[in-house]
């Protein structure tokens, strides 16, 4: 069984009636949810749903200028270049975006991912003498880099120019490359800052088309074109914000490719997530393409996934998404035996109301401990660092909740690690054995001192609330303008109160999900779903309210309406 922590709703206020009304050509339900999104004027919202934004110049990008200029060298004098990414879904894509590029433009370019256990996550050292030793003379980074400063100069030293792509925060001290482009960067004068890291090597090259485009006219634009469904990706398997205008244009284009896929990979791995041609969105990137393309890294090689995506071969292309299919089962697998691990532990100890769920083991994967700290995050709505012991060195993946920003703290135990780095709420770290306890010690107290007097339940934000008479296709096609959902766009949650249950099971191969039919009056019932909700099944009443996401469920070629539950209640308890 699954536990959850009950969960406050916050239900989000109304607009006016008025208001509402002038959201022309939307019903009342799709102009709240737009206002709710600080879409306040009709107009803001209408634009936001055509989603044309205009795309920013990456030449105000601080540092592509340098970047271009050291390219088109390398590009002119048949220089051997290495596309250095990470192992992730937004490191793949990048690696496989700017290679592909890259040899459009005849380019002497290799890919290198790195290898999850053996060399960890960024710029390696014993890498970068490796490619200088092989002949390497240019070194571009994606989705990696922007801490590397130890490792930027063991490059150059080596005899690499090194050129950095990155998103993730800086640092105290930014690397010394050749050129680093990370619109965080002071005095950027791009108009976004939130790109993925395959979004900023769409970027350069966008760049390097516009340059070649003086150079050697051609059609570029169709070239890029053909870039958008690895954007689309990274973008999405990231958690990039999908409220900002470049994000959601490039998103929304890739989808447009994605289903009508060139890529024989994509092909082949859509097919093996179930994915039907025209039916792809942002939900089945997030939770069928990326988490395949990202088991490679988790359990192999991210190589095998990058071999996928520049696969041209059908035979290749199938042979290679039957095996990330088979990985992305064992990673399934691995991360629920994990979490069920780490609970057990917590429920024998005195951690469990600790600030932070720190746990470390031996036979934890490398590969899956960020996905078991999420789970363990969402479970008991605190930071999770999940560290994987090695021998001397041990390498962690951490979660975290909106009121801790876990990148900041790991800064303030710099002096403890051998190299970190991330976001706000997701980071990663290695570590010396040595200096483990005195590591937890300092990061509990940072997180005790910061999440003191706070009101740590989770809640729940929903939309609007909707009489069960208003839901139909018609909403839900409506809904859909929203496209593409996510990360600060969040498909909306609705509240229906006073449904009466009809029938409710536990469905799914471990008996995780909660399966329901619920009546409303003078129509037919609607099916329901809860993922992971199988823990409130003892207690389902005859009357329930219920916080939902609204979804056509196609199976066997029936199209019907289905409530996605995301938490349920004792009628008039919320």
């Amino acid at each position: 069984m699954v536990s959850m922590l009950p969960r406050r709703w916050v239900v989000k206020p109304s607009a006016a009636p008025d208001l509402l009304a002038r959201y022309d050509g939307m019903s009342p339900v799709l102009a709240q949810v737009l206002y709710n999104r600080s879409f306040t004027t009709p107009h803001d919202a209408a634009r936001f749903l055509r989603a044309d934004a205009d795309a920013y110049d990456p030449f105000q990008m601080k540092g592509m200028h340098q970047a271009v200029r050291r390219i088109v060298r390398a590009i002119e004098e048949w220089e051997p270049v290495v596309v250095y990414g990470d192992f992730d879904a937004d490191g793949v894509t990048a690696t496989a975006l700017l290679v592909q590029a890259l040899r459009a433009l005849d380019a002497r370019v290799t890919p290198y991912i790195p290898h999850r256990v053996d060399e960890g996550y960024g710029l390696n050292s014993d890498a970068l003498l490796k490619l200088a030793r092989g002949g390497a003379k240019l070194v571009i980074t994606v989705d990696c880099g922007i801490r590397s400063v130890q490792e930027v100069e063991d490059g150059k030293a080596a005899g690499l120019d090194i050129i950095v792509t990155d998103h993730h925060s800086l640092g105290p001290e930014l690397p010394d490359a050749f050129a680093v482009i990370n619109p965080k960067q002071d005095n950027c004068k791009y108009g976004e800052d939130m790109l993925a890291g395959v979004g900023i090597a769409y970027k350069l090259a966008e760049a390097l088309f516009l340059k070649f485009d003086q150079l050697k006219p051609r059609d570029y634009v169709a070239l890029l074109d053909d870039l958008v469904d690895l954007v689309a990706i990274g973008t999405v398997a990231d958690l990039a914000p999908l409220n900002r205008p470049e994000n959601r244009m490039l998103v929304r284009r890739g989808l447009a490719l994605l289903n009508q896929p060139k890529r024989q990979g994509l092909r082949a791995l859509s097919k093996e997530a179930g994915l039907k041609a025209g039916a792809v969105n942002a939900t089945s990137i997030g939770f069928a393409i990326g988490p395949r393309i990202n088991a490679a890294g988790r359990l192999e090689s991210a190589m095998l996934a990058y071999d996928l995506l520049m696969s041209d071969d059908i035979g290749e292309a199938q042979r290679l998404a039957e095996q990330l299919q088979e990985l992305n089962k064992q990673r399934q697998e691995l991360t629920r035996e994990a979490q069920a691990t780490i609970r057990a532990r917590l429920e024998d100890s005195a951690e469990l109301d600790a600030p932070l769920i720190f746990a470390s083991d031996r036979g934890f994967k490398p590969g899956i401990v960020g996905l078991v700290a999420g789970r363990l995050t969402e479970e008991f709505y605190r930071p999770s660092v999940i560290m994987e012991e090695g021998a001397i060195e041990s390498r962690a993946s951490c979660r975290s909740i909106p009121q801790f920003d876990i990148t900041a703290a790991l800064d303030q135990c710099a002096d403890l690690l051998v190299r970190h780095g991330g976001h706000a709420q997701a980071a990663g770290f290695t570590i010396r054995n040595e200096n483990i306890p005195a590591f937890k010690r300092r990061l509990m107290d940072i997180a005790s001192r910061a999440l003191d007097g706070q009101d740590l339940t989770p809640s729940l934000e929903i939309d609007v609330e909707v009489d069960a008479r208003h839901l139909s296709d018609a909403l839900c096609t409506e809904l859909a303008q929203l496209e593409p959902t996510g990360h600060h766009n969040t498909t909306p949650v609705f509240v229906t109160r006073q449904l009466r249950v009809q029938e409710h099971r536990t469905v799914g191969t471990n008996g995780d999900h909660l399966k329901l039919r619920l009546a409303r009056s003078g129509q037919p019932p609607l099916d329901a779903i809860g993922f992971r909700l199988s823990a409130q099944m003892s207690r389902v009443p005859n009357c329930v309210d219920v916080a939902y996401v609204i979804e056509f469920n196609e199976y066997n070629g029936n199209r019907t309406l289905q409530l996605n539950v995301q938490d349920i209640s004792p009628a008039g308890e919320r």
